[in-house]
């Protein structure tokens, strides 16, 4: 089932399976933002990564001397949420701990994703709360997919990826699916990236972010563009698969990041992890606006 949303410049549609964003389209100029699906390139559109990002080495992870199996970017993206509220521009799912997620995550928690219009934006927020009584270790991150080209008479290469702050950020190679921080380097995103397939060669295009940073896909031959932006989320992955052509690209905000390829499998050790104790509660959020 899904739930929609709107106001007068946006209507979003988000799926209670996953809590996943399955549309954001424009009243004034009708364009599609979010990436439709199709199993040829992505079957999926705006999953939601939780209580990992990226993959494990071995699809597995150690806690308290026991082993647990974990797909990559976790199971949230395959659950089904329960609406715990829906008005005209908001709408929030809730995914709570049970039986069944604690033989692959051995944490109590409520997870609450929620969705509001503002304007021209949409702003997405992530709650995590530790319902248990022992500190947990998660990761959260998103990862939209966006129309690219946005406009039928336009092709992928007239776009291009645009920074703010315009400065250059550490970018972390990956070998495989895996982080190699040992031999980071500086990110050349003091200016803009234009958008060609052999930029994915490697998979993803990783960097690590401070503060305030914005994202926008756009064209010199359209005054409509994406953007993505944050305050608080330490990692941002650039991705659109290759070799194929596929006309989308995944700008995703990450809380956490792929095992390092020396990993020692210990979540208490793991890159990027983050530590909640019995009742507390992380909260961030990003916001897409369009044009």
């Amino acid at each position: 089932m899904t739930l929609k949303i709107e106001n007068e410049f946006l209507i979003a549609t988000i799926a209670e399976d996953g809590a996943e964003l399955v549309s954001l389209k424009s009243k004034k100029n009708d364009i599609e933002y979010i990436w439709q699906g199709d199993p040829t390139f992505w079957g999926r559109r705006a999953p939601v990564l939780f209580p990992f990002v990226g993959r494990l080495k071995d699809d597995r992870y150690t806690y308290q001397k026991q082993t647990y199996p974990m797909g990559q970017h976790g199971f949230a993206r395959d659950s089904l949420f329960q609406v715990i509220e829906h008005g005209s521009e908001l709408v929030s799912l809730s995914l709570k701990s049970t039986k069944e997620t604690k033989k692959v995550y051995p944490f109590d928690f409520e997870l609450i994703l929620s969705y509001a219009l503002e304007e021209e934006n949409l702003v997405v927020t992530y709650q995590v709360e530790n319902t248990g009584k022992n500190e947990m270790y998660f990761s959260i991150g998103g990862h939209p997919a966006f129309n690219v080209p946005l406009e039928k008479n336009l092709t992928f290469n007239d776009y291009y990826l645009s920074f703010s702050p315009k400065k250059s950020r550490t970018q972390i190679p990956l070998v495989g699916p895996f982080t190699d921080f040992e031999h980071k380097t500086l990110g050349q995103t003091n200016t803009s990236l234009d958008l060609r397939r052999e930029l994915f060669e490697n998979d993803a295009i990783i960097f690590e972010t401070k503060g305030g940073n914005t994202f926008t896909i756009e064209t010199d031959e359209s005054p409509h563009s994406i953007s993505l932006s944050y305050t608080d989320m330490p990692y941002v992955g650039i991705w659109s698969p290759y070799p194929q052509e596929a006309p989308f690209v995944c700008i995703e905000p990450w809380c956490g990041i792929a095992d390092e390829v020396n990993a020692s499998g210990n979540l208490v050790d793991k890159k990027g992890i983050n530590k909640l104790s019995a009742a507390d509660v992380f909260k961030t959020h990003y916001t897409l606006t369009t044009k």
